[in-house]
């Protein structure tokens, strides 16, 4: 298309009023605020928390909830958001998604009316930051063998283990902690600041460096029962949140594929060799043909999962797939486009190799892409290849 467009179907015609000026406004935000300062927030390993209150005022803080001064959005909105915020980096997008998938929604489906009053407002204003402790130092695609216990002491809980790989610890206010107990797994609502919670940013990252990723633990932590999520009632509960996320991610990933390829199509455009542009050359056509093909690929089935979402039928083998594919598409793209740029892919001054060493990371999070396959291979074959 020359007029260069990535909506090579013009999907994005679908949107109502509300979403499309939900994108531009994102998408403004992202191209003024966000890029022009991600690359040295990448190389020193930092988020930059100075736009945290721009990222509330926008309402994209558990926009997709509805009630409790949530924004009410349609997951399509929230779909395009996730788009708009991973194209300028998936630390971005990551942490929207886990304060609002991760943190609100386990509150906004679990909680109490008092618990829902308490910290969905808050958190959608951007008071209270929140972090999601379901991953163990030992235990990640297996959180069914989580150690934390919660021990019940009278009317409170008392919590003790680790939690490691999680976004926003250590600049968090809370943390939903799920752990094991006598009755099954449970969430609970932990406050940072507790007596024995502790967190620890890691260090030496080579992924999702603009992130905020830790570690806390937890040692003789004492919780009322009061912030205990009275309906969540077994591992079901994280693993809804994580649907929830993901479906995010399967938008997101469009995003990072989409700066890649439009930072390869204006290099090939712009840069001459042999006396003309490199676009000009058969093998380089092809390769932006197939770079679109998969990002179109890509927003299909994203889009798809909105139709079923609304439709009250999406499931979370159509969300494993999603995510698996269209993760899998962006890291292909984000590789062929680093070698379209020749050395200077491997500069900051390009996308591609943030969002590349990035997206190894997203492939891994929130169910691996073997994980995936397999949650697709029961669905296929009716036999599970794992416990």
């Amino acid at each position: 298309m020359s007029d260069g467009s990535t909506d090579f179907y013009d999907l994005d015609s679908r949107l109502s009023e509300d979403e499309q000026l939900m994108r531009d406004t994102v998408r403004r935000f992202v191209d003024d605020k966000f890029i022009p300062v991600v690359a040295d927030h990448f190389e020193a390993g930092t988020f930059p928390m100075d736009l945290f209150p721009q990222i509330a005022e926008m309402g994209l803080l558990g926009m997709h909830l509805h009630g409790y001064e949530c924004a009410g959005a349609s997951a399509t909105a929230y779909g395009v958001v996730c788009r708009e915020l991973e194209r300028g980096d998936s630390g971005l997008r990551s942490f929207v998604s886990v304060q609002g998938s991760l943190c609100m929604f386990p509150i906004w489906k679990y909680g109490s009316e008092e618990q829902k009053n308490e910290w969905l407002p808050r958190m959608a204003s951007g008071e209270v930051i929140g972090c999601f402790g379901l991953t163990e130092p030992d235990h990640g695609s297996d959180p069914g063998s989580m150690i934390t216990r919660a021990v019940r002491r009278g009317d409170d809980w008392v919590l003790n283990g680790a939690k490691r790989w999680i976004t926003n610890a250590g600049i968090a206010d809370i943390a939903i902690v799920w752990a094991n107990t006598d009755e099954g797994f449970r969430g609970f609502i932990v406050p940072t600041d507790s007596e024995g919670f502790e967190a620890h940013k890691i260090q030496n990252k080579l992924s999702l460096r603009a992130s905020v990723t830790g570690e806390f633990y937890l040692d003789d932590v004492v919780v009322p029962e009061s912030m205990r999520l009275p309906k969540a009632a077994s591992i079901g509960a994280p693993l809804s949140c994580l649907t929830e996320a993901r479906f995010g991610i399967a938008f997101g990933a469009v995003g990072a594929a989409i700066a890649c390829y439009e930072a390869a199509r204006d290099y090939q455009i712009e840069r001459p060799q042999f006396g003309k542009p490199l676009a000009s050359f058969q093998l380089n056509q092809v390769k932006l043909a197939d770079m679109l093909t998969g990002i179109t690929n890509g927003h299909l089935q994203a889009q798809r999962l909105c139709e079923l979402h609304g439709a009250g039928t999406m499931k979370p083998v159509h969300v494993s797939m999603a995510k698996r594919h269209n993760v899998r598409m962006a890291i292909d793209v984000a590789r062929t486009a680093r070698a379209m740029l020749g050395a200077n892919g491997i500069s900051l001054e390009y996308p591609v190799m943030r969002h590349a060493n990035n997206l190894e990371s997203v492939l891994t999070y929130e169910g691996t892409e073997e994980i995936h396959g397999l949650v697709l291979g029961k669905e296929i074959t009716g036999i599970s290849a794992f416990s």
